[in-house]
């Protein structure tokens, strides 16, 4: 009897396993089919992109059986895992440390471990050992490199997300303390001191195409300025102070892997500028910088006063575009310290404008590693609504005197390679710095000669300046974006006489040709000021006399010409072709070193296709000797 019950018994669990392993019946250990969305999911699951820890830090947990008291006593796993283990390699526990430390930051708001995961990312990346250097295409590095990044950025960011604030100084790590060293010579930038730091990957860049990352290690930050009393830098000298600065924070830690096992690490902090080089040494290899350029140059612009500006400096010629002092009394200024060996690239805005109407090309080209590398860009403003030859004059004299200012001997070849880019009005205005007039646009205003005239000397400077040009003897290239060099159509009706009567013109113009008409009036020529005196509208019409005698002189020789046409309609005949504001056949000139066409409106300067016609000749231009 009991033989049979034991026989049944078996008979019962053989049926209940063969139950068991049914068809659709899950095994304790098997494999589900993953969408390729999960699969990507997996592979890329970190602290910094989720809630979770990614693969290898779980594996550290589950292989120390600490994974469920993390959930609950995540300081305790972390000390725990702070002492070193036999069966755990180096590698394995500081990235593992790394990430759980960041990830109970962010949880508690406890900033010590924000600290704390950058100072273990960096015994990761950095190992005094080469043998543990993480391989180039460990996952775990990308990681531990943003660990680093965020860690320090979260970390000094003294609960207040917007800024982040270095101080030198004692600072607590959940395992011991930090001693920093910083020299206050770190936030100098020429005559300006850097600060008000803000973390770079928390600003969401509007209006620009791209938003640009140079990868690496280091925080992005945007550094704001500050003019130092006294201070004065040749270099610096056209820098202006409202500009935001991309600045990169580097943390150096001192024999990490000692000051982790004594609870006591000696750090010192470094700050960069893209100006200053692109990569750092640690441990006897390089590394490269983080920076965000286009972070710095969208908030450079945000809620920046230059865009109300644009039709007040079209409708009145006094209006100061930018702060009158020294720096700027040419209109000129720098988007970077001036570097020897870089080719200035000067940027000219158009009718009602301003140099933020650039700043999607900015963008491309200082992204542009070989370009930012040769290049140094300058720009141009001033008041749209002036006469075009008096503007003309400002360019061309101003451009002269920065380039006397930064050079005084002569010794950069590279500022003989000048390029000039003008969009619309300014093209005409880049026109000026590379024709030779003569007499023209003199004999078409007066009929005696300039030194003939009963004037001072400072309207006689005025004259010569803004009624005779030459070509600048460092411009090499210029590129002509959608410019009416015949004229604009939309400033030939009777929009040109509506628009005449709302703009002013400046006292430094008027003044001068007042003096001309008490001291000299038999100079004037009486057709000339009939309708009073031109402003650039006037200028602009296709009818206009000053339009003639200027589409007539040719390019200097010896100056390359490059031509980039807007088009809204290339379906249409070619004689239709216009951008809404410019004909084709006004804005074609022949003789051009090149001429592309470009699917656009008149602010083509924005468009794709133009930024890339001007990288193309931007590259070109650094192939001649």
């Amino acid at each position: 009897m009991a033989h049979g019950k034991a026989t049944f018994t078996i008979l019962v669990l053989i049926c209940l396993c063969a139950v068991s392993l049914q068809p659709g019946c899950a095994t304790p250990v098997g494999v589900r089919h993953l969408s390729p969305q999960e699969a990507q999911r997996n592979l890329t699951r970190n602290i910094l992109a989720g809630e979770d820890p990614s693969a290898p830090t779980m594996q550290i947990l589950n292989r120390t059986g600490l994974a469920e008291d993390f959930e609950e006593r995540p300081a305790e796993v972390i000390a725990a895992l702070h002492q070193s283990r036999p069966t755990i390699s180096d590698p394995e526990r500081l990235f593992a440390l790394a990430e759980l430390s960041f990830l109970h930051a962010a949880g508690s708001g406890e900033r010590s471990y924000y600290l704390a995961a950058a100072v273990y990312a960096y015994a990761f990346l950095f190992p005094q050992n080469r043998q543990h250097l993480p391989e180039a295409l460990d996952p775990r590095l990308r990681t531990a490199v943003d660990l680093y990044n965020q860690g320090l950025a979260q970390g000094f960011s003294a609960g207040d997300p917007k800024r982040v604030v270095f101080k030198a100084g004692t600072h607590p790590l959940p395992f011991g303390e930090l001693m920093l060293d910083m020299d206050p010579e770190e936030f100098r930038w020429g005559p300006f001191r850097l600060g008000n730091f803000i973390d770079a990957a928390e600003l969401d860049v509007r209006g620009l195409r791209n938003d640009y990352r140079w990868p690496g290690v280091g925080t992005a930050l945007v550094g704001s300025l500050k003019h130092i009393s006294g201070a004065h830098e040749r270099d610096f000298a056209r820098v202006p102070a409202i500009l935001k600065v991309p600045v990169t924070a580097f943390l150096y830690l001192n024999d990490v892997e000692n000051g982790l096992r004594e609870g006591r690490l000696q750090g010192r902090l470094n700050l960069f500028t893209a100006q200053e080089g692109a990569s750092i040494t640690i441990n006897g290899h390089e590394a490269p910088l983080e920076f965000r350029p286009t972070s710095a140059l969208a908030y450079t612009l945000e809620g920046s006063q230059v865009y109300a500006l644009e039709l007040k400096g079209l409708l009145s010629g006094d209006l100061a575009l930018i702060k009158k002092t020294a720096r700027f009394k040419d209109n000129v200024f720098l988007m970077t310290p001036y570097r020897p060996g870089l080719i200035p690239l000067v940027l000219v805005h158009g009718t009602a404008s301003s140099p933020a109407r650039w700043a999607q090309m900015l963008n491309e080209i200082i992204n542009d590693r070989e370009l930012r590398r040769r290049y140094q860009i300058w720009l141009f403003t001033y008041n749209t609504g002036n006469p075009i030859l008096y503007s003309g004059g400002i360019l061309t004299q101003g451009l002269r005197q920065v380039v006397a200012e930064l050079d005084p001997e002569g010794r950069d070849a590279a500022l003989r390679k000048m390029v000039v880019i003008g969009h619309s009005q300014g093209g005409l205005l880049t026109k000026l710095t590379a024709i030779d007039s003569g007499e023209r646009f003199w004999e078409t205003t007066f009929k005696l000669p300039l030194d003939q005239l009963d004037v001072s000397p400072e309207t006689r400077a005025l004259l010569k300046r803004s009624l005779f040009f030459e070509p600048l003897p460092f411009v090499r290239r210029i590129i002509f974006i959608a410019t009416p060099h015949q004229g604009s159509f939309l400033v030939g009706g009777r929009l040109r006489y509506l628009m005449r009567d709302l703009i002013t013109l400046p006292l430094e113009l008027l003044n001068p040709l007042q003096e001309v008409f008490q001291r000299s009036p038999e100079a004037i020529a009486t057709h000339t000021l009939q309708d009073g005196i031109p402003r650039s509208i006037d200028n602009m019409a296709p009818d206009s006399s000053f339009i003639k005698t200027f589409a007539a002189i040719p390019i200097a020789p010896g100056i390359k010409a490059h031509s980039i046409i807007a088009v809204k309609n290339p379906e249409d005949p070619k004689e239709e072709w216009d951008d809404g504001v410019v004909t084709y056949n006004s804005a074609h000139i022949p003789g051009a070193a090149s001429e592309l066409i470009v699917h656009s409106d008149h602010s083509t300067q924005e468009a794709p296709q133009t930024i890339e016609e001007v990288r193309r000749i931007l590259m070109e231009n650094l192939q001649e000797p």
